[in-house]
């Protein structure tokens, strides 16, 4: 079973699949809390996309994607990315970088050719049911055949709890893996794979989590990761208050001598900042129409924002 956290030590296959792959144009540096210095960079991806890159310097040990950007976007974004990332004052645990990063195409619901999918599972060294991936909480996620009495075995993901709170697996939804891990990839790549993997398999159905993907590619409700980070930017860049860009989302409310301030704690949860009322964590995701009302409050195109 391949454990997509972190990633393999360099002197592996997928290591080795990596290195071959990228070019890389440096964007800046940082120190970590462990007193080590990391870097931002810029690497090739497939078809013109770009990976941008946190890693230990020179090298791709412990490397974390922060962006996949498209073929179309401009070398400025990138610059723009790692900006947020230094800029933002508690860094979230971004996904490791692996083999397939620079096979799979950048977006959501991208279709991958077979031969990518083929050669991302060579260079893991395994197959994409056995895959498992790890959230900033610890909990990790498996592909694996759930079997009904009287019937035939289903295909889901399903949760692992860290080994410390001994909680049974349970299974869980594409969209809850997504969410848990704050992007799209590879918890698509993968579920695509497993599906055409198990196509003809008359032991194990596919159904539910073709399902589940279909539903997850063509929701108009999006991660929100994208969209806090932008905020933070320009907050940590001093060129507007919280306050002033819910005002511009017409999120306003007036004191009683008529001060007018903006709904901060609207922005904050539509970010993923703060829960909504009756839950204790926020919620990575925001609708489609609330994501363009923010970003043209920011003074950027949804695309950006949109991971």
């Amino acid at each position: 079973m391949s454990t997509i956290a972190p990633p393999r030590p360099s002197s592996d296959s997928n290591g080795r699949a990596l290195r071959r792959a990228v070019t890389s144009a440096a964007l800046g540096t940082y120190t970590d809390g462990s007193g080590h210095v990391r870097e931002i960079v810029c690497l090739s991806g497939p078809g013109g996309t770009r990976l941008v890159v946190d890693r230990v310097p020179a090298s791709l040990r412990d490397a974390r994607l922060l962006a996949h950007l498209a073929a179309d976007e401009p070398a400025e974004n990138a610059r723009a990315v790692c900006a947020m990332y230094l800029a933002a004052a508690h860094r979230r645990p971004c996904r490791p970088l692996t083999a397939e990063d620079f096979l799979a195409a950048s977006g959501e619901g991208a279709s991958i050719p077979a031969t990518a999918a083929t050669g991302a599972r060579e260079a893991n060294g395994d197959t994409a049911p056995d895959a498992e991936l790890v959230d900033r909480r610890g909990s990790s996620y498996r592909l694996e055949a759930s079997v009904d009495s009287g019937s035939i075995g289903q295909l889901r993901w399903r949760r692992y709890a860290p080994a410390r709170h001994r909680a049974p697996p349970q299974i869980v939804s594409l969209r809850e893996v997504i969410g848990a891990l704050e992007s799209y990839e590879p918890a698509l790549t993968l579920t695509r794979s497993a599906i055409e993997h198990h196509r003809h398999d008359r032991d194990v159905s596919v159904a539910l989590l073709r399902a589940e993907h279909e539903r997850a590619t063509a929701s108009p409700i999006v991660l929100n990761r994208g969209l806090r980070e932008a905020v933070q930017e320009l907050l940590a860049r001093g060129e507007v208050s919280i306050s002033e860009i819910a005002i511009r989302c017409g999120r306003v409310k007036r004191g009683p001598r008529g001060s007018v301030s903006g709904e901060t704690s609207w922005l904050a949860r539509r970010i993923g900042q703060l829960p909504d009322a009756g839950h204790s964590e926020p919620t990575p995701w925001v609708h489609t129409d609330v994501l363009a009302l923010i970003a043209r409050a920011l003074g950027v195109s949804p695309r950006e924002v949109e991971l």
